[in-house]
C-alpha cells in the first residue's frame, strides 16, 4: 500500500533502500572507531550520531525517525519524530542505533555495530510513553515455531532443542550480563545448556542467535528500541522473536494499568516490524562474531557490513575500502 510524502505523492518503497543505507551505517561506524577504547561512550556516540544524521539526510526519501535517541528536548540529533531524507518519495519511518554497544566501543570490547533499519510508514511498534524494556525471546529459522515467551525457559530450551535436531545441553543461550537476569542463568544451567553473556548490544545478540553464530538463542529483559530494530532484523533473516513489555518497577507498571495496556500481551515479530518490504543495515565498529570492526591499513580504513531485506530475503555481506585521508576529514567535519 502506497504512503503519502511531503510532496503530496502516495509512494511505498520499490527500490532497494539499504544499499543506500550501508552508507549511513558505514559512516556512522568510520566515526565511532575513532573512539575504540578511549573511555569515552558520550564522546563515541555523540560522532556516530552526527555522522549518521548527515548522510540520511542525503537519501532520497521522506523518513521520519521513530526509534531514535529519544525525545527532541533531550537528544539535539536524530530525535524521535525527526524528519530525514530529502523530503521526496517514498514515506518511510526509520529506527536508528548509531552505536549498539557504546560501553564496547569505548572499552575496545568486541560486538559494537551501527545499525539502521527502515519500512514503510507506520510499520515499526513503538512502545507506551516511559517504558524502556521488554522481555525478549529470539531464534533463527529452523525453531521459529518451537518458541513460546509464555512458557518456561526450560520448556524453550527444550522445544528449540527438539527443532535444531540438538541436545539441550548444544545449546547455547545468549543473555546479557545483568543481575536480573539471575534467575533466567540460574534455569539455563539447570538444562545443561551453555551461557554466552554478553555486556551490552542485544541487537547483535539476537542477529547472532538467528543466524547461529555465537548462540542459539536470545533471552532476557533489554531496551524496547532494541527489540524494533531486532524484529526488523530477523524478519529480513527468517528467525522469530516474542516480547512482552517489562516494567521495572511499580511505577511503570502502575502507569501501564493507567494506560490500559496489557503488559502480558505477547508481541509477535510481526508487531514489532510490519509491513512485506523491510531494509536493514548493520556495520561493525568492533569485531564480533557477526562482523568484523574497522580496520586501519596505510592509506585506507575497511569496513564489513550486513545488508538485508525482507521481501526478497536477500542478504549481502559487503567489504568495503575507504581512503584514510577522506575518512579523517569527513569524520572530523562531523565532528566540528
Amino acid at each position: 500500500m502506497g504512503t503519502e510524502s511531503r510532496t503530496g505523492m502516495r509512494v511505498a518503497p520499490d527500490r532497494n533502500l539499504a544499499l543506500e543505507l550501508v552508507r549511513v551505517t558505514e559512516t556512522a561506524a568510520l566515526a565511532a572507531s575513532q573512539w575504540v577504547g578511549r573511555g569515552d561512550k558520550i564522546a563515541a556516540d555523540g560522532a556516530a550520531v552526527s555522522a549518521m544524521r548527515h548522510v540520511l539526510g542525503s537519501i532520497e526519501m521522506d523518513g521520519v525517525v521513530v526509534i531514535g535517541e529519544g525525545e527532541k528536548d533531550e537528544a539535539p540529533m536524530l530525535y524521535i519524530g525527526e524528519e530525514v531524507g530529502n523530503g521526496s518519495p517514498p514515506q518511510v519511518d526509520i529506527a536508528v542505533d548509531p552505536i549498539d554497544g557504546t560501553t564496547l566501543t569505548s572499552r575496545g570490547m568486541s560486538n559494537a555495530i551501527a545499525v539502521v533499519a527502515l519500512a514503510e510508514r507506520g510499520a515499526l511498534y513503538s512502545a507506551p510513553p516511559g517504558i524502556y524494556y521488554m522481555e525478549k525471546i529470539a531464534v533463527g529459522p529452523e525453531a521459529a515455531d518451537a518458541i513460546d515467551i509464555r512458557k518456561s525457559v526450560t520448556e524453550n530450551l527444550n522445544a528449540v532443542a527438539e527443532a535444531k535436531g540438538m541436545q539441550v545441553r548444544d545449546l547455547t543461550a545468549i543473555i546479557l550480563d545483568r543481575p536480573r537476569h539471575d534467575a533466567i542463568v540460574k534455569e539455563v544451567r539447570e538444562t545443561g545448556a551453555r551461557i554466552r553473556f554478553i555486556t551490552d548490544g542485544d541487537v547483535a545478540g539476537a542477529m547472532q542467535a538467528a543466524r547461529g553464530h555465537g548462540g542459539d538463542i536470545l533471552l532476557g529483559m533489554g531496551g524496547a528500541p532494541e527489540a524494533v530494530l531486532a524484529a526488523c532484523a530477523l524478519r529480513c533473516i527468517g528467525g522469530a522473536m516474542q516480547c512482552r513489555l517489562w516494567p521495572r518497577n511499580d511505577e511503570e507498571r502502575a502507569q501501564l494499568v493507567a494506560q490500559g495496556v496489557d503488559f502480558e500481551q505477547v508481541l509477535q515479530i510481526e508487531d514489532l516490524a510490519r509491513g512485506d518490504d523491510l531494509f536493514f543495515s548493520a556495520t561493525g565498529i568492533t569485531d564480533g562474531e557477526l562482523l568484523e570492526g574497522v580496520k586501519f591499513t596505510g592509506k585506507y580504513a575497511d569496513t564489513q557490513s550486513l545488508v538485508m531485506r525482507s521481501r526478497s530475503g536477500t542478504i549481502r555481506r559487503i567489504d568495503s575500502r575507504h581512503r584514510l585521508d577522506w575518512v579523517r576529514q569527513f569524520v572530523q567535519i562531523m565532528v566540528d
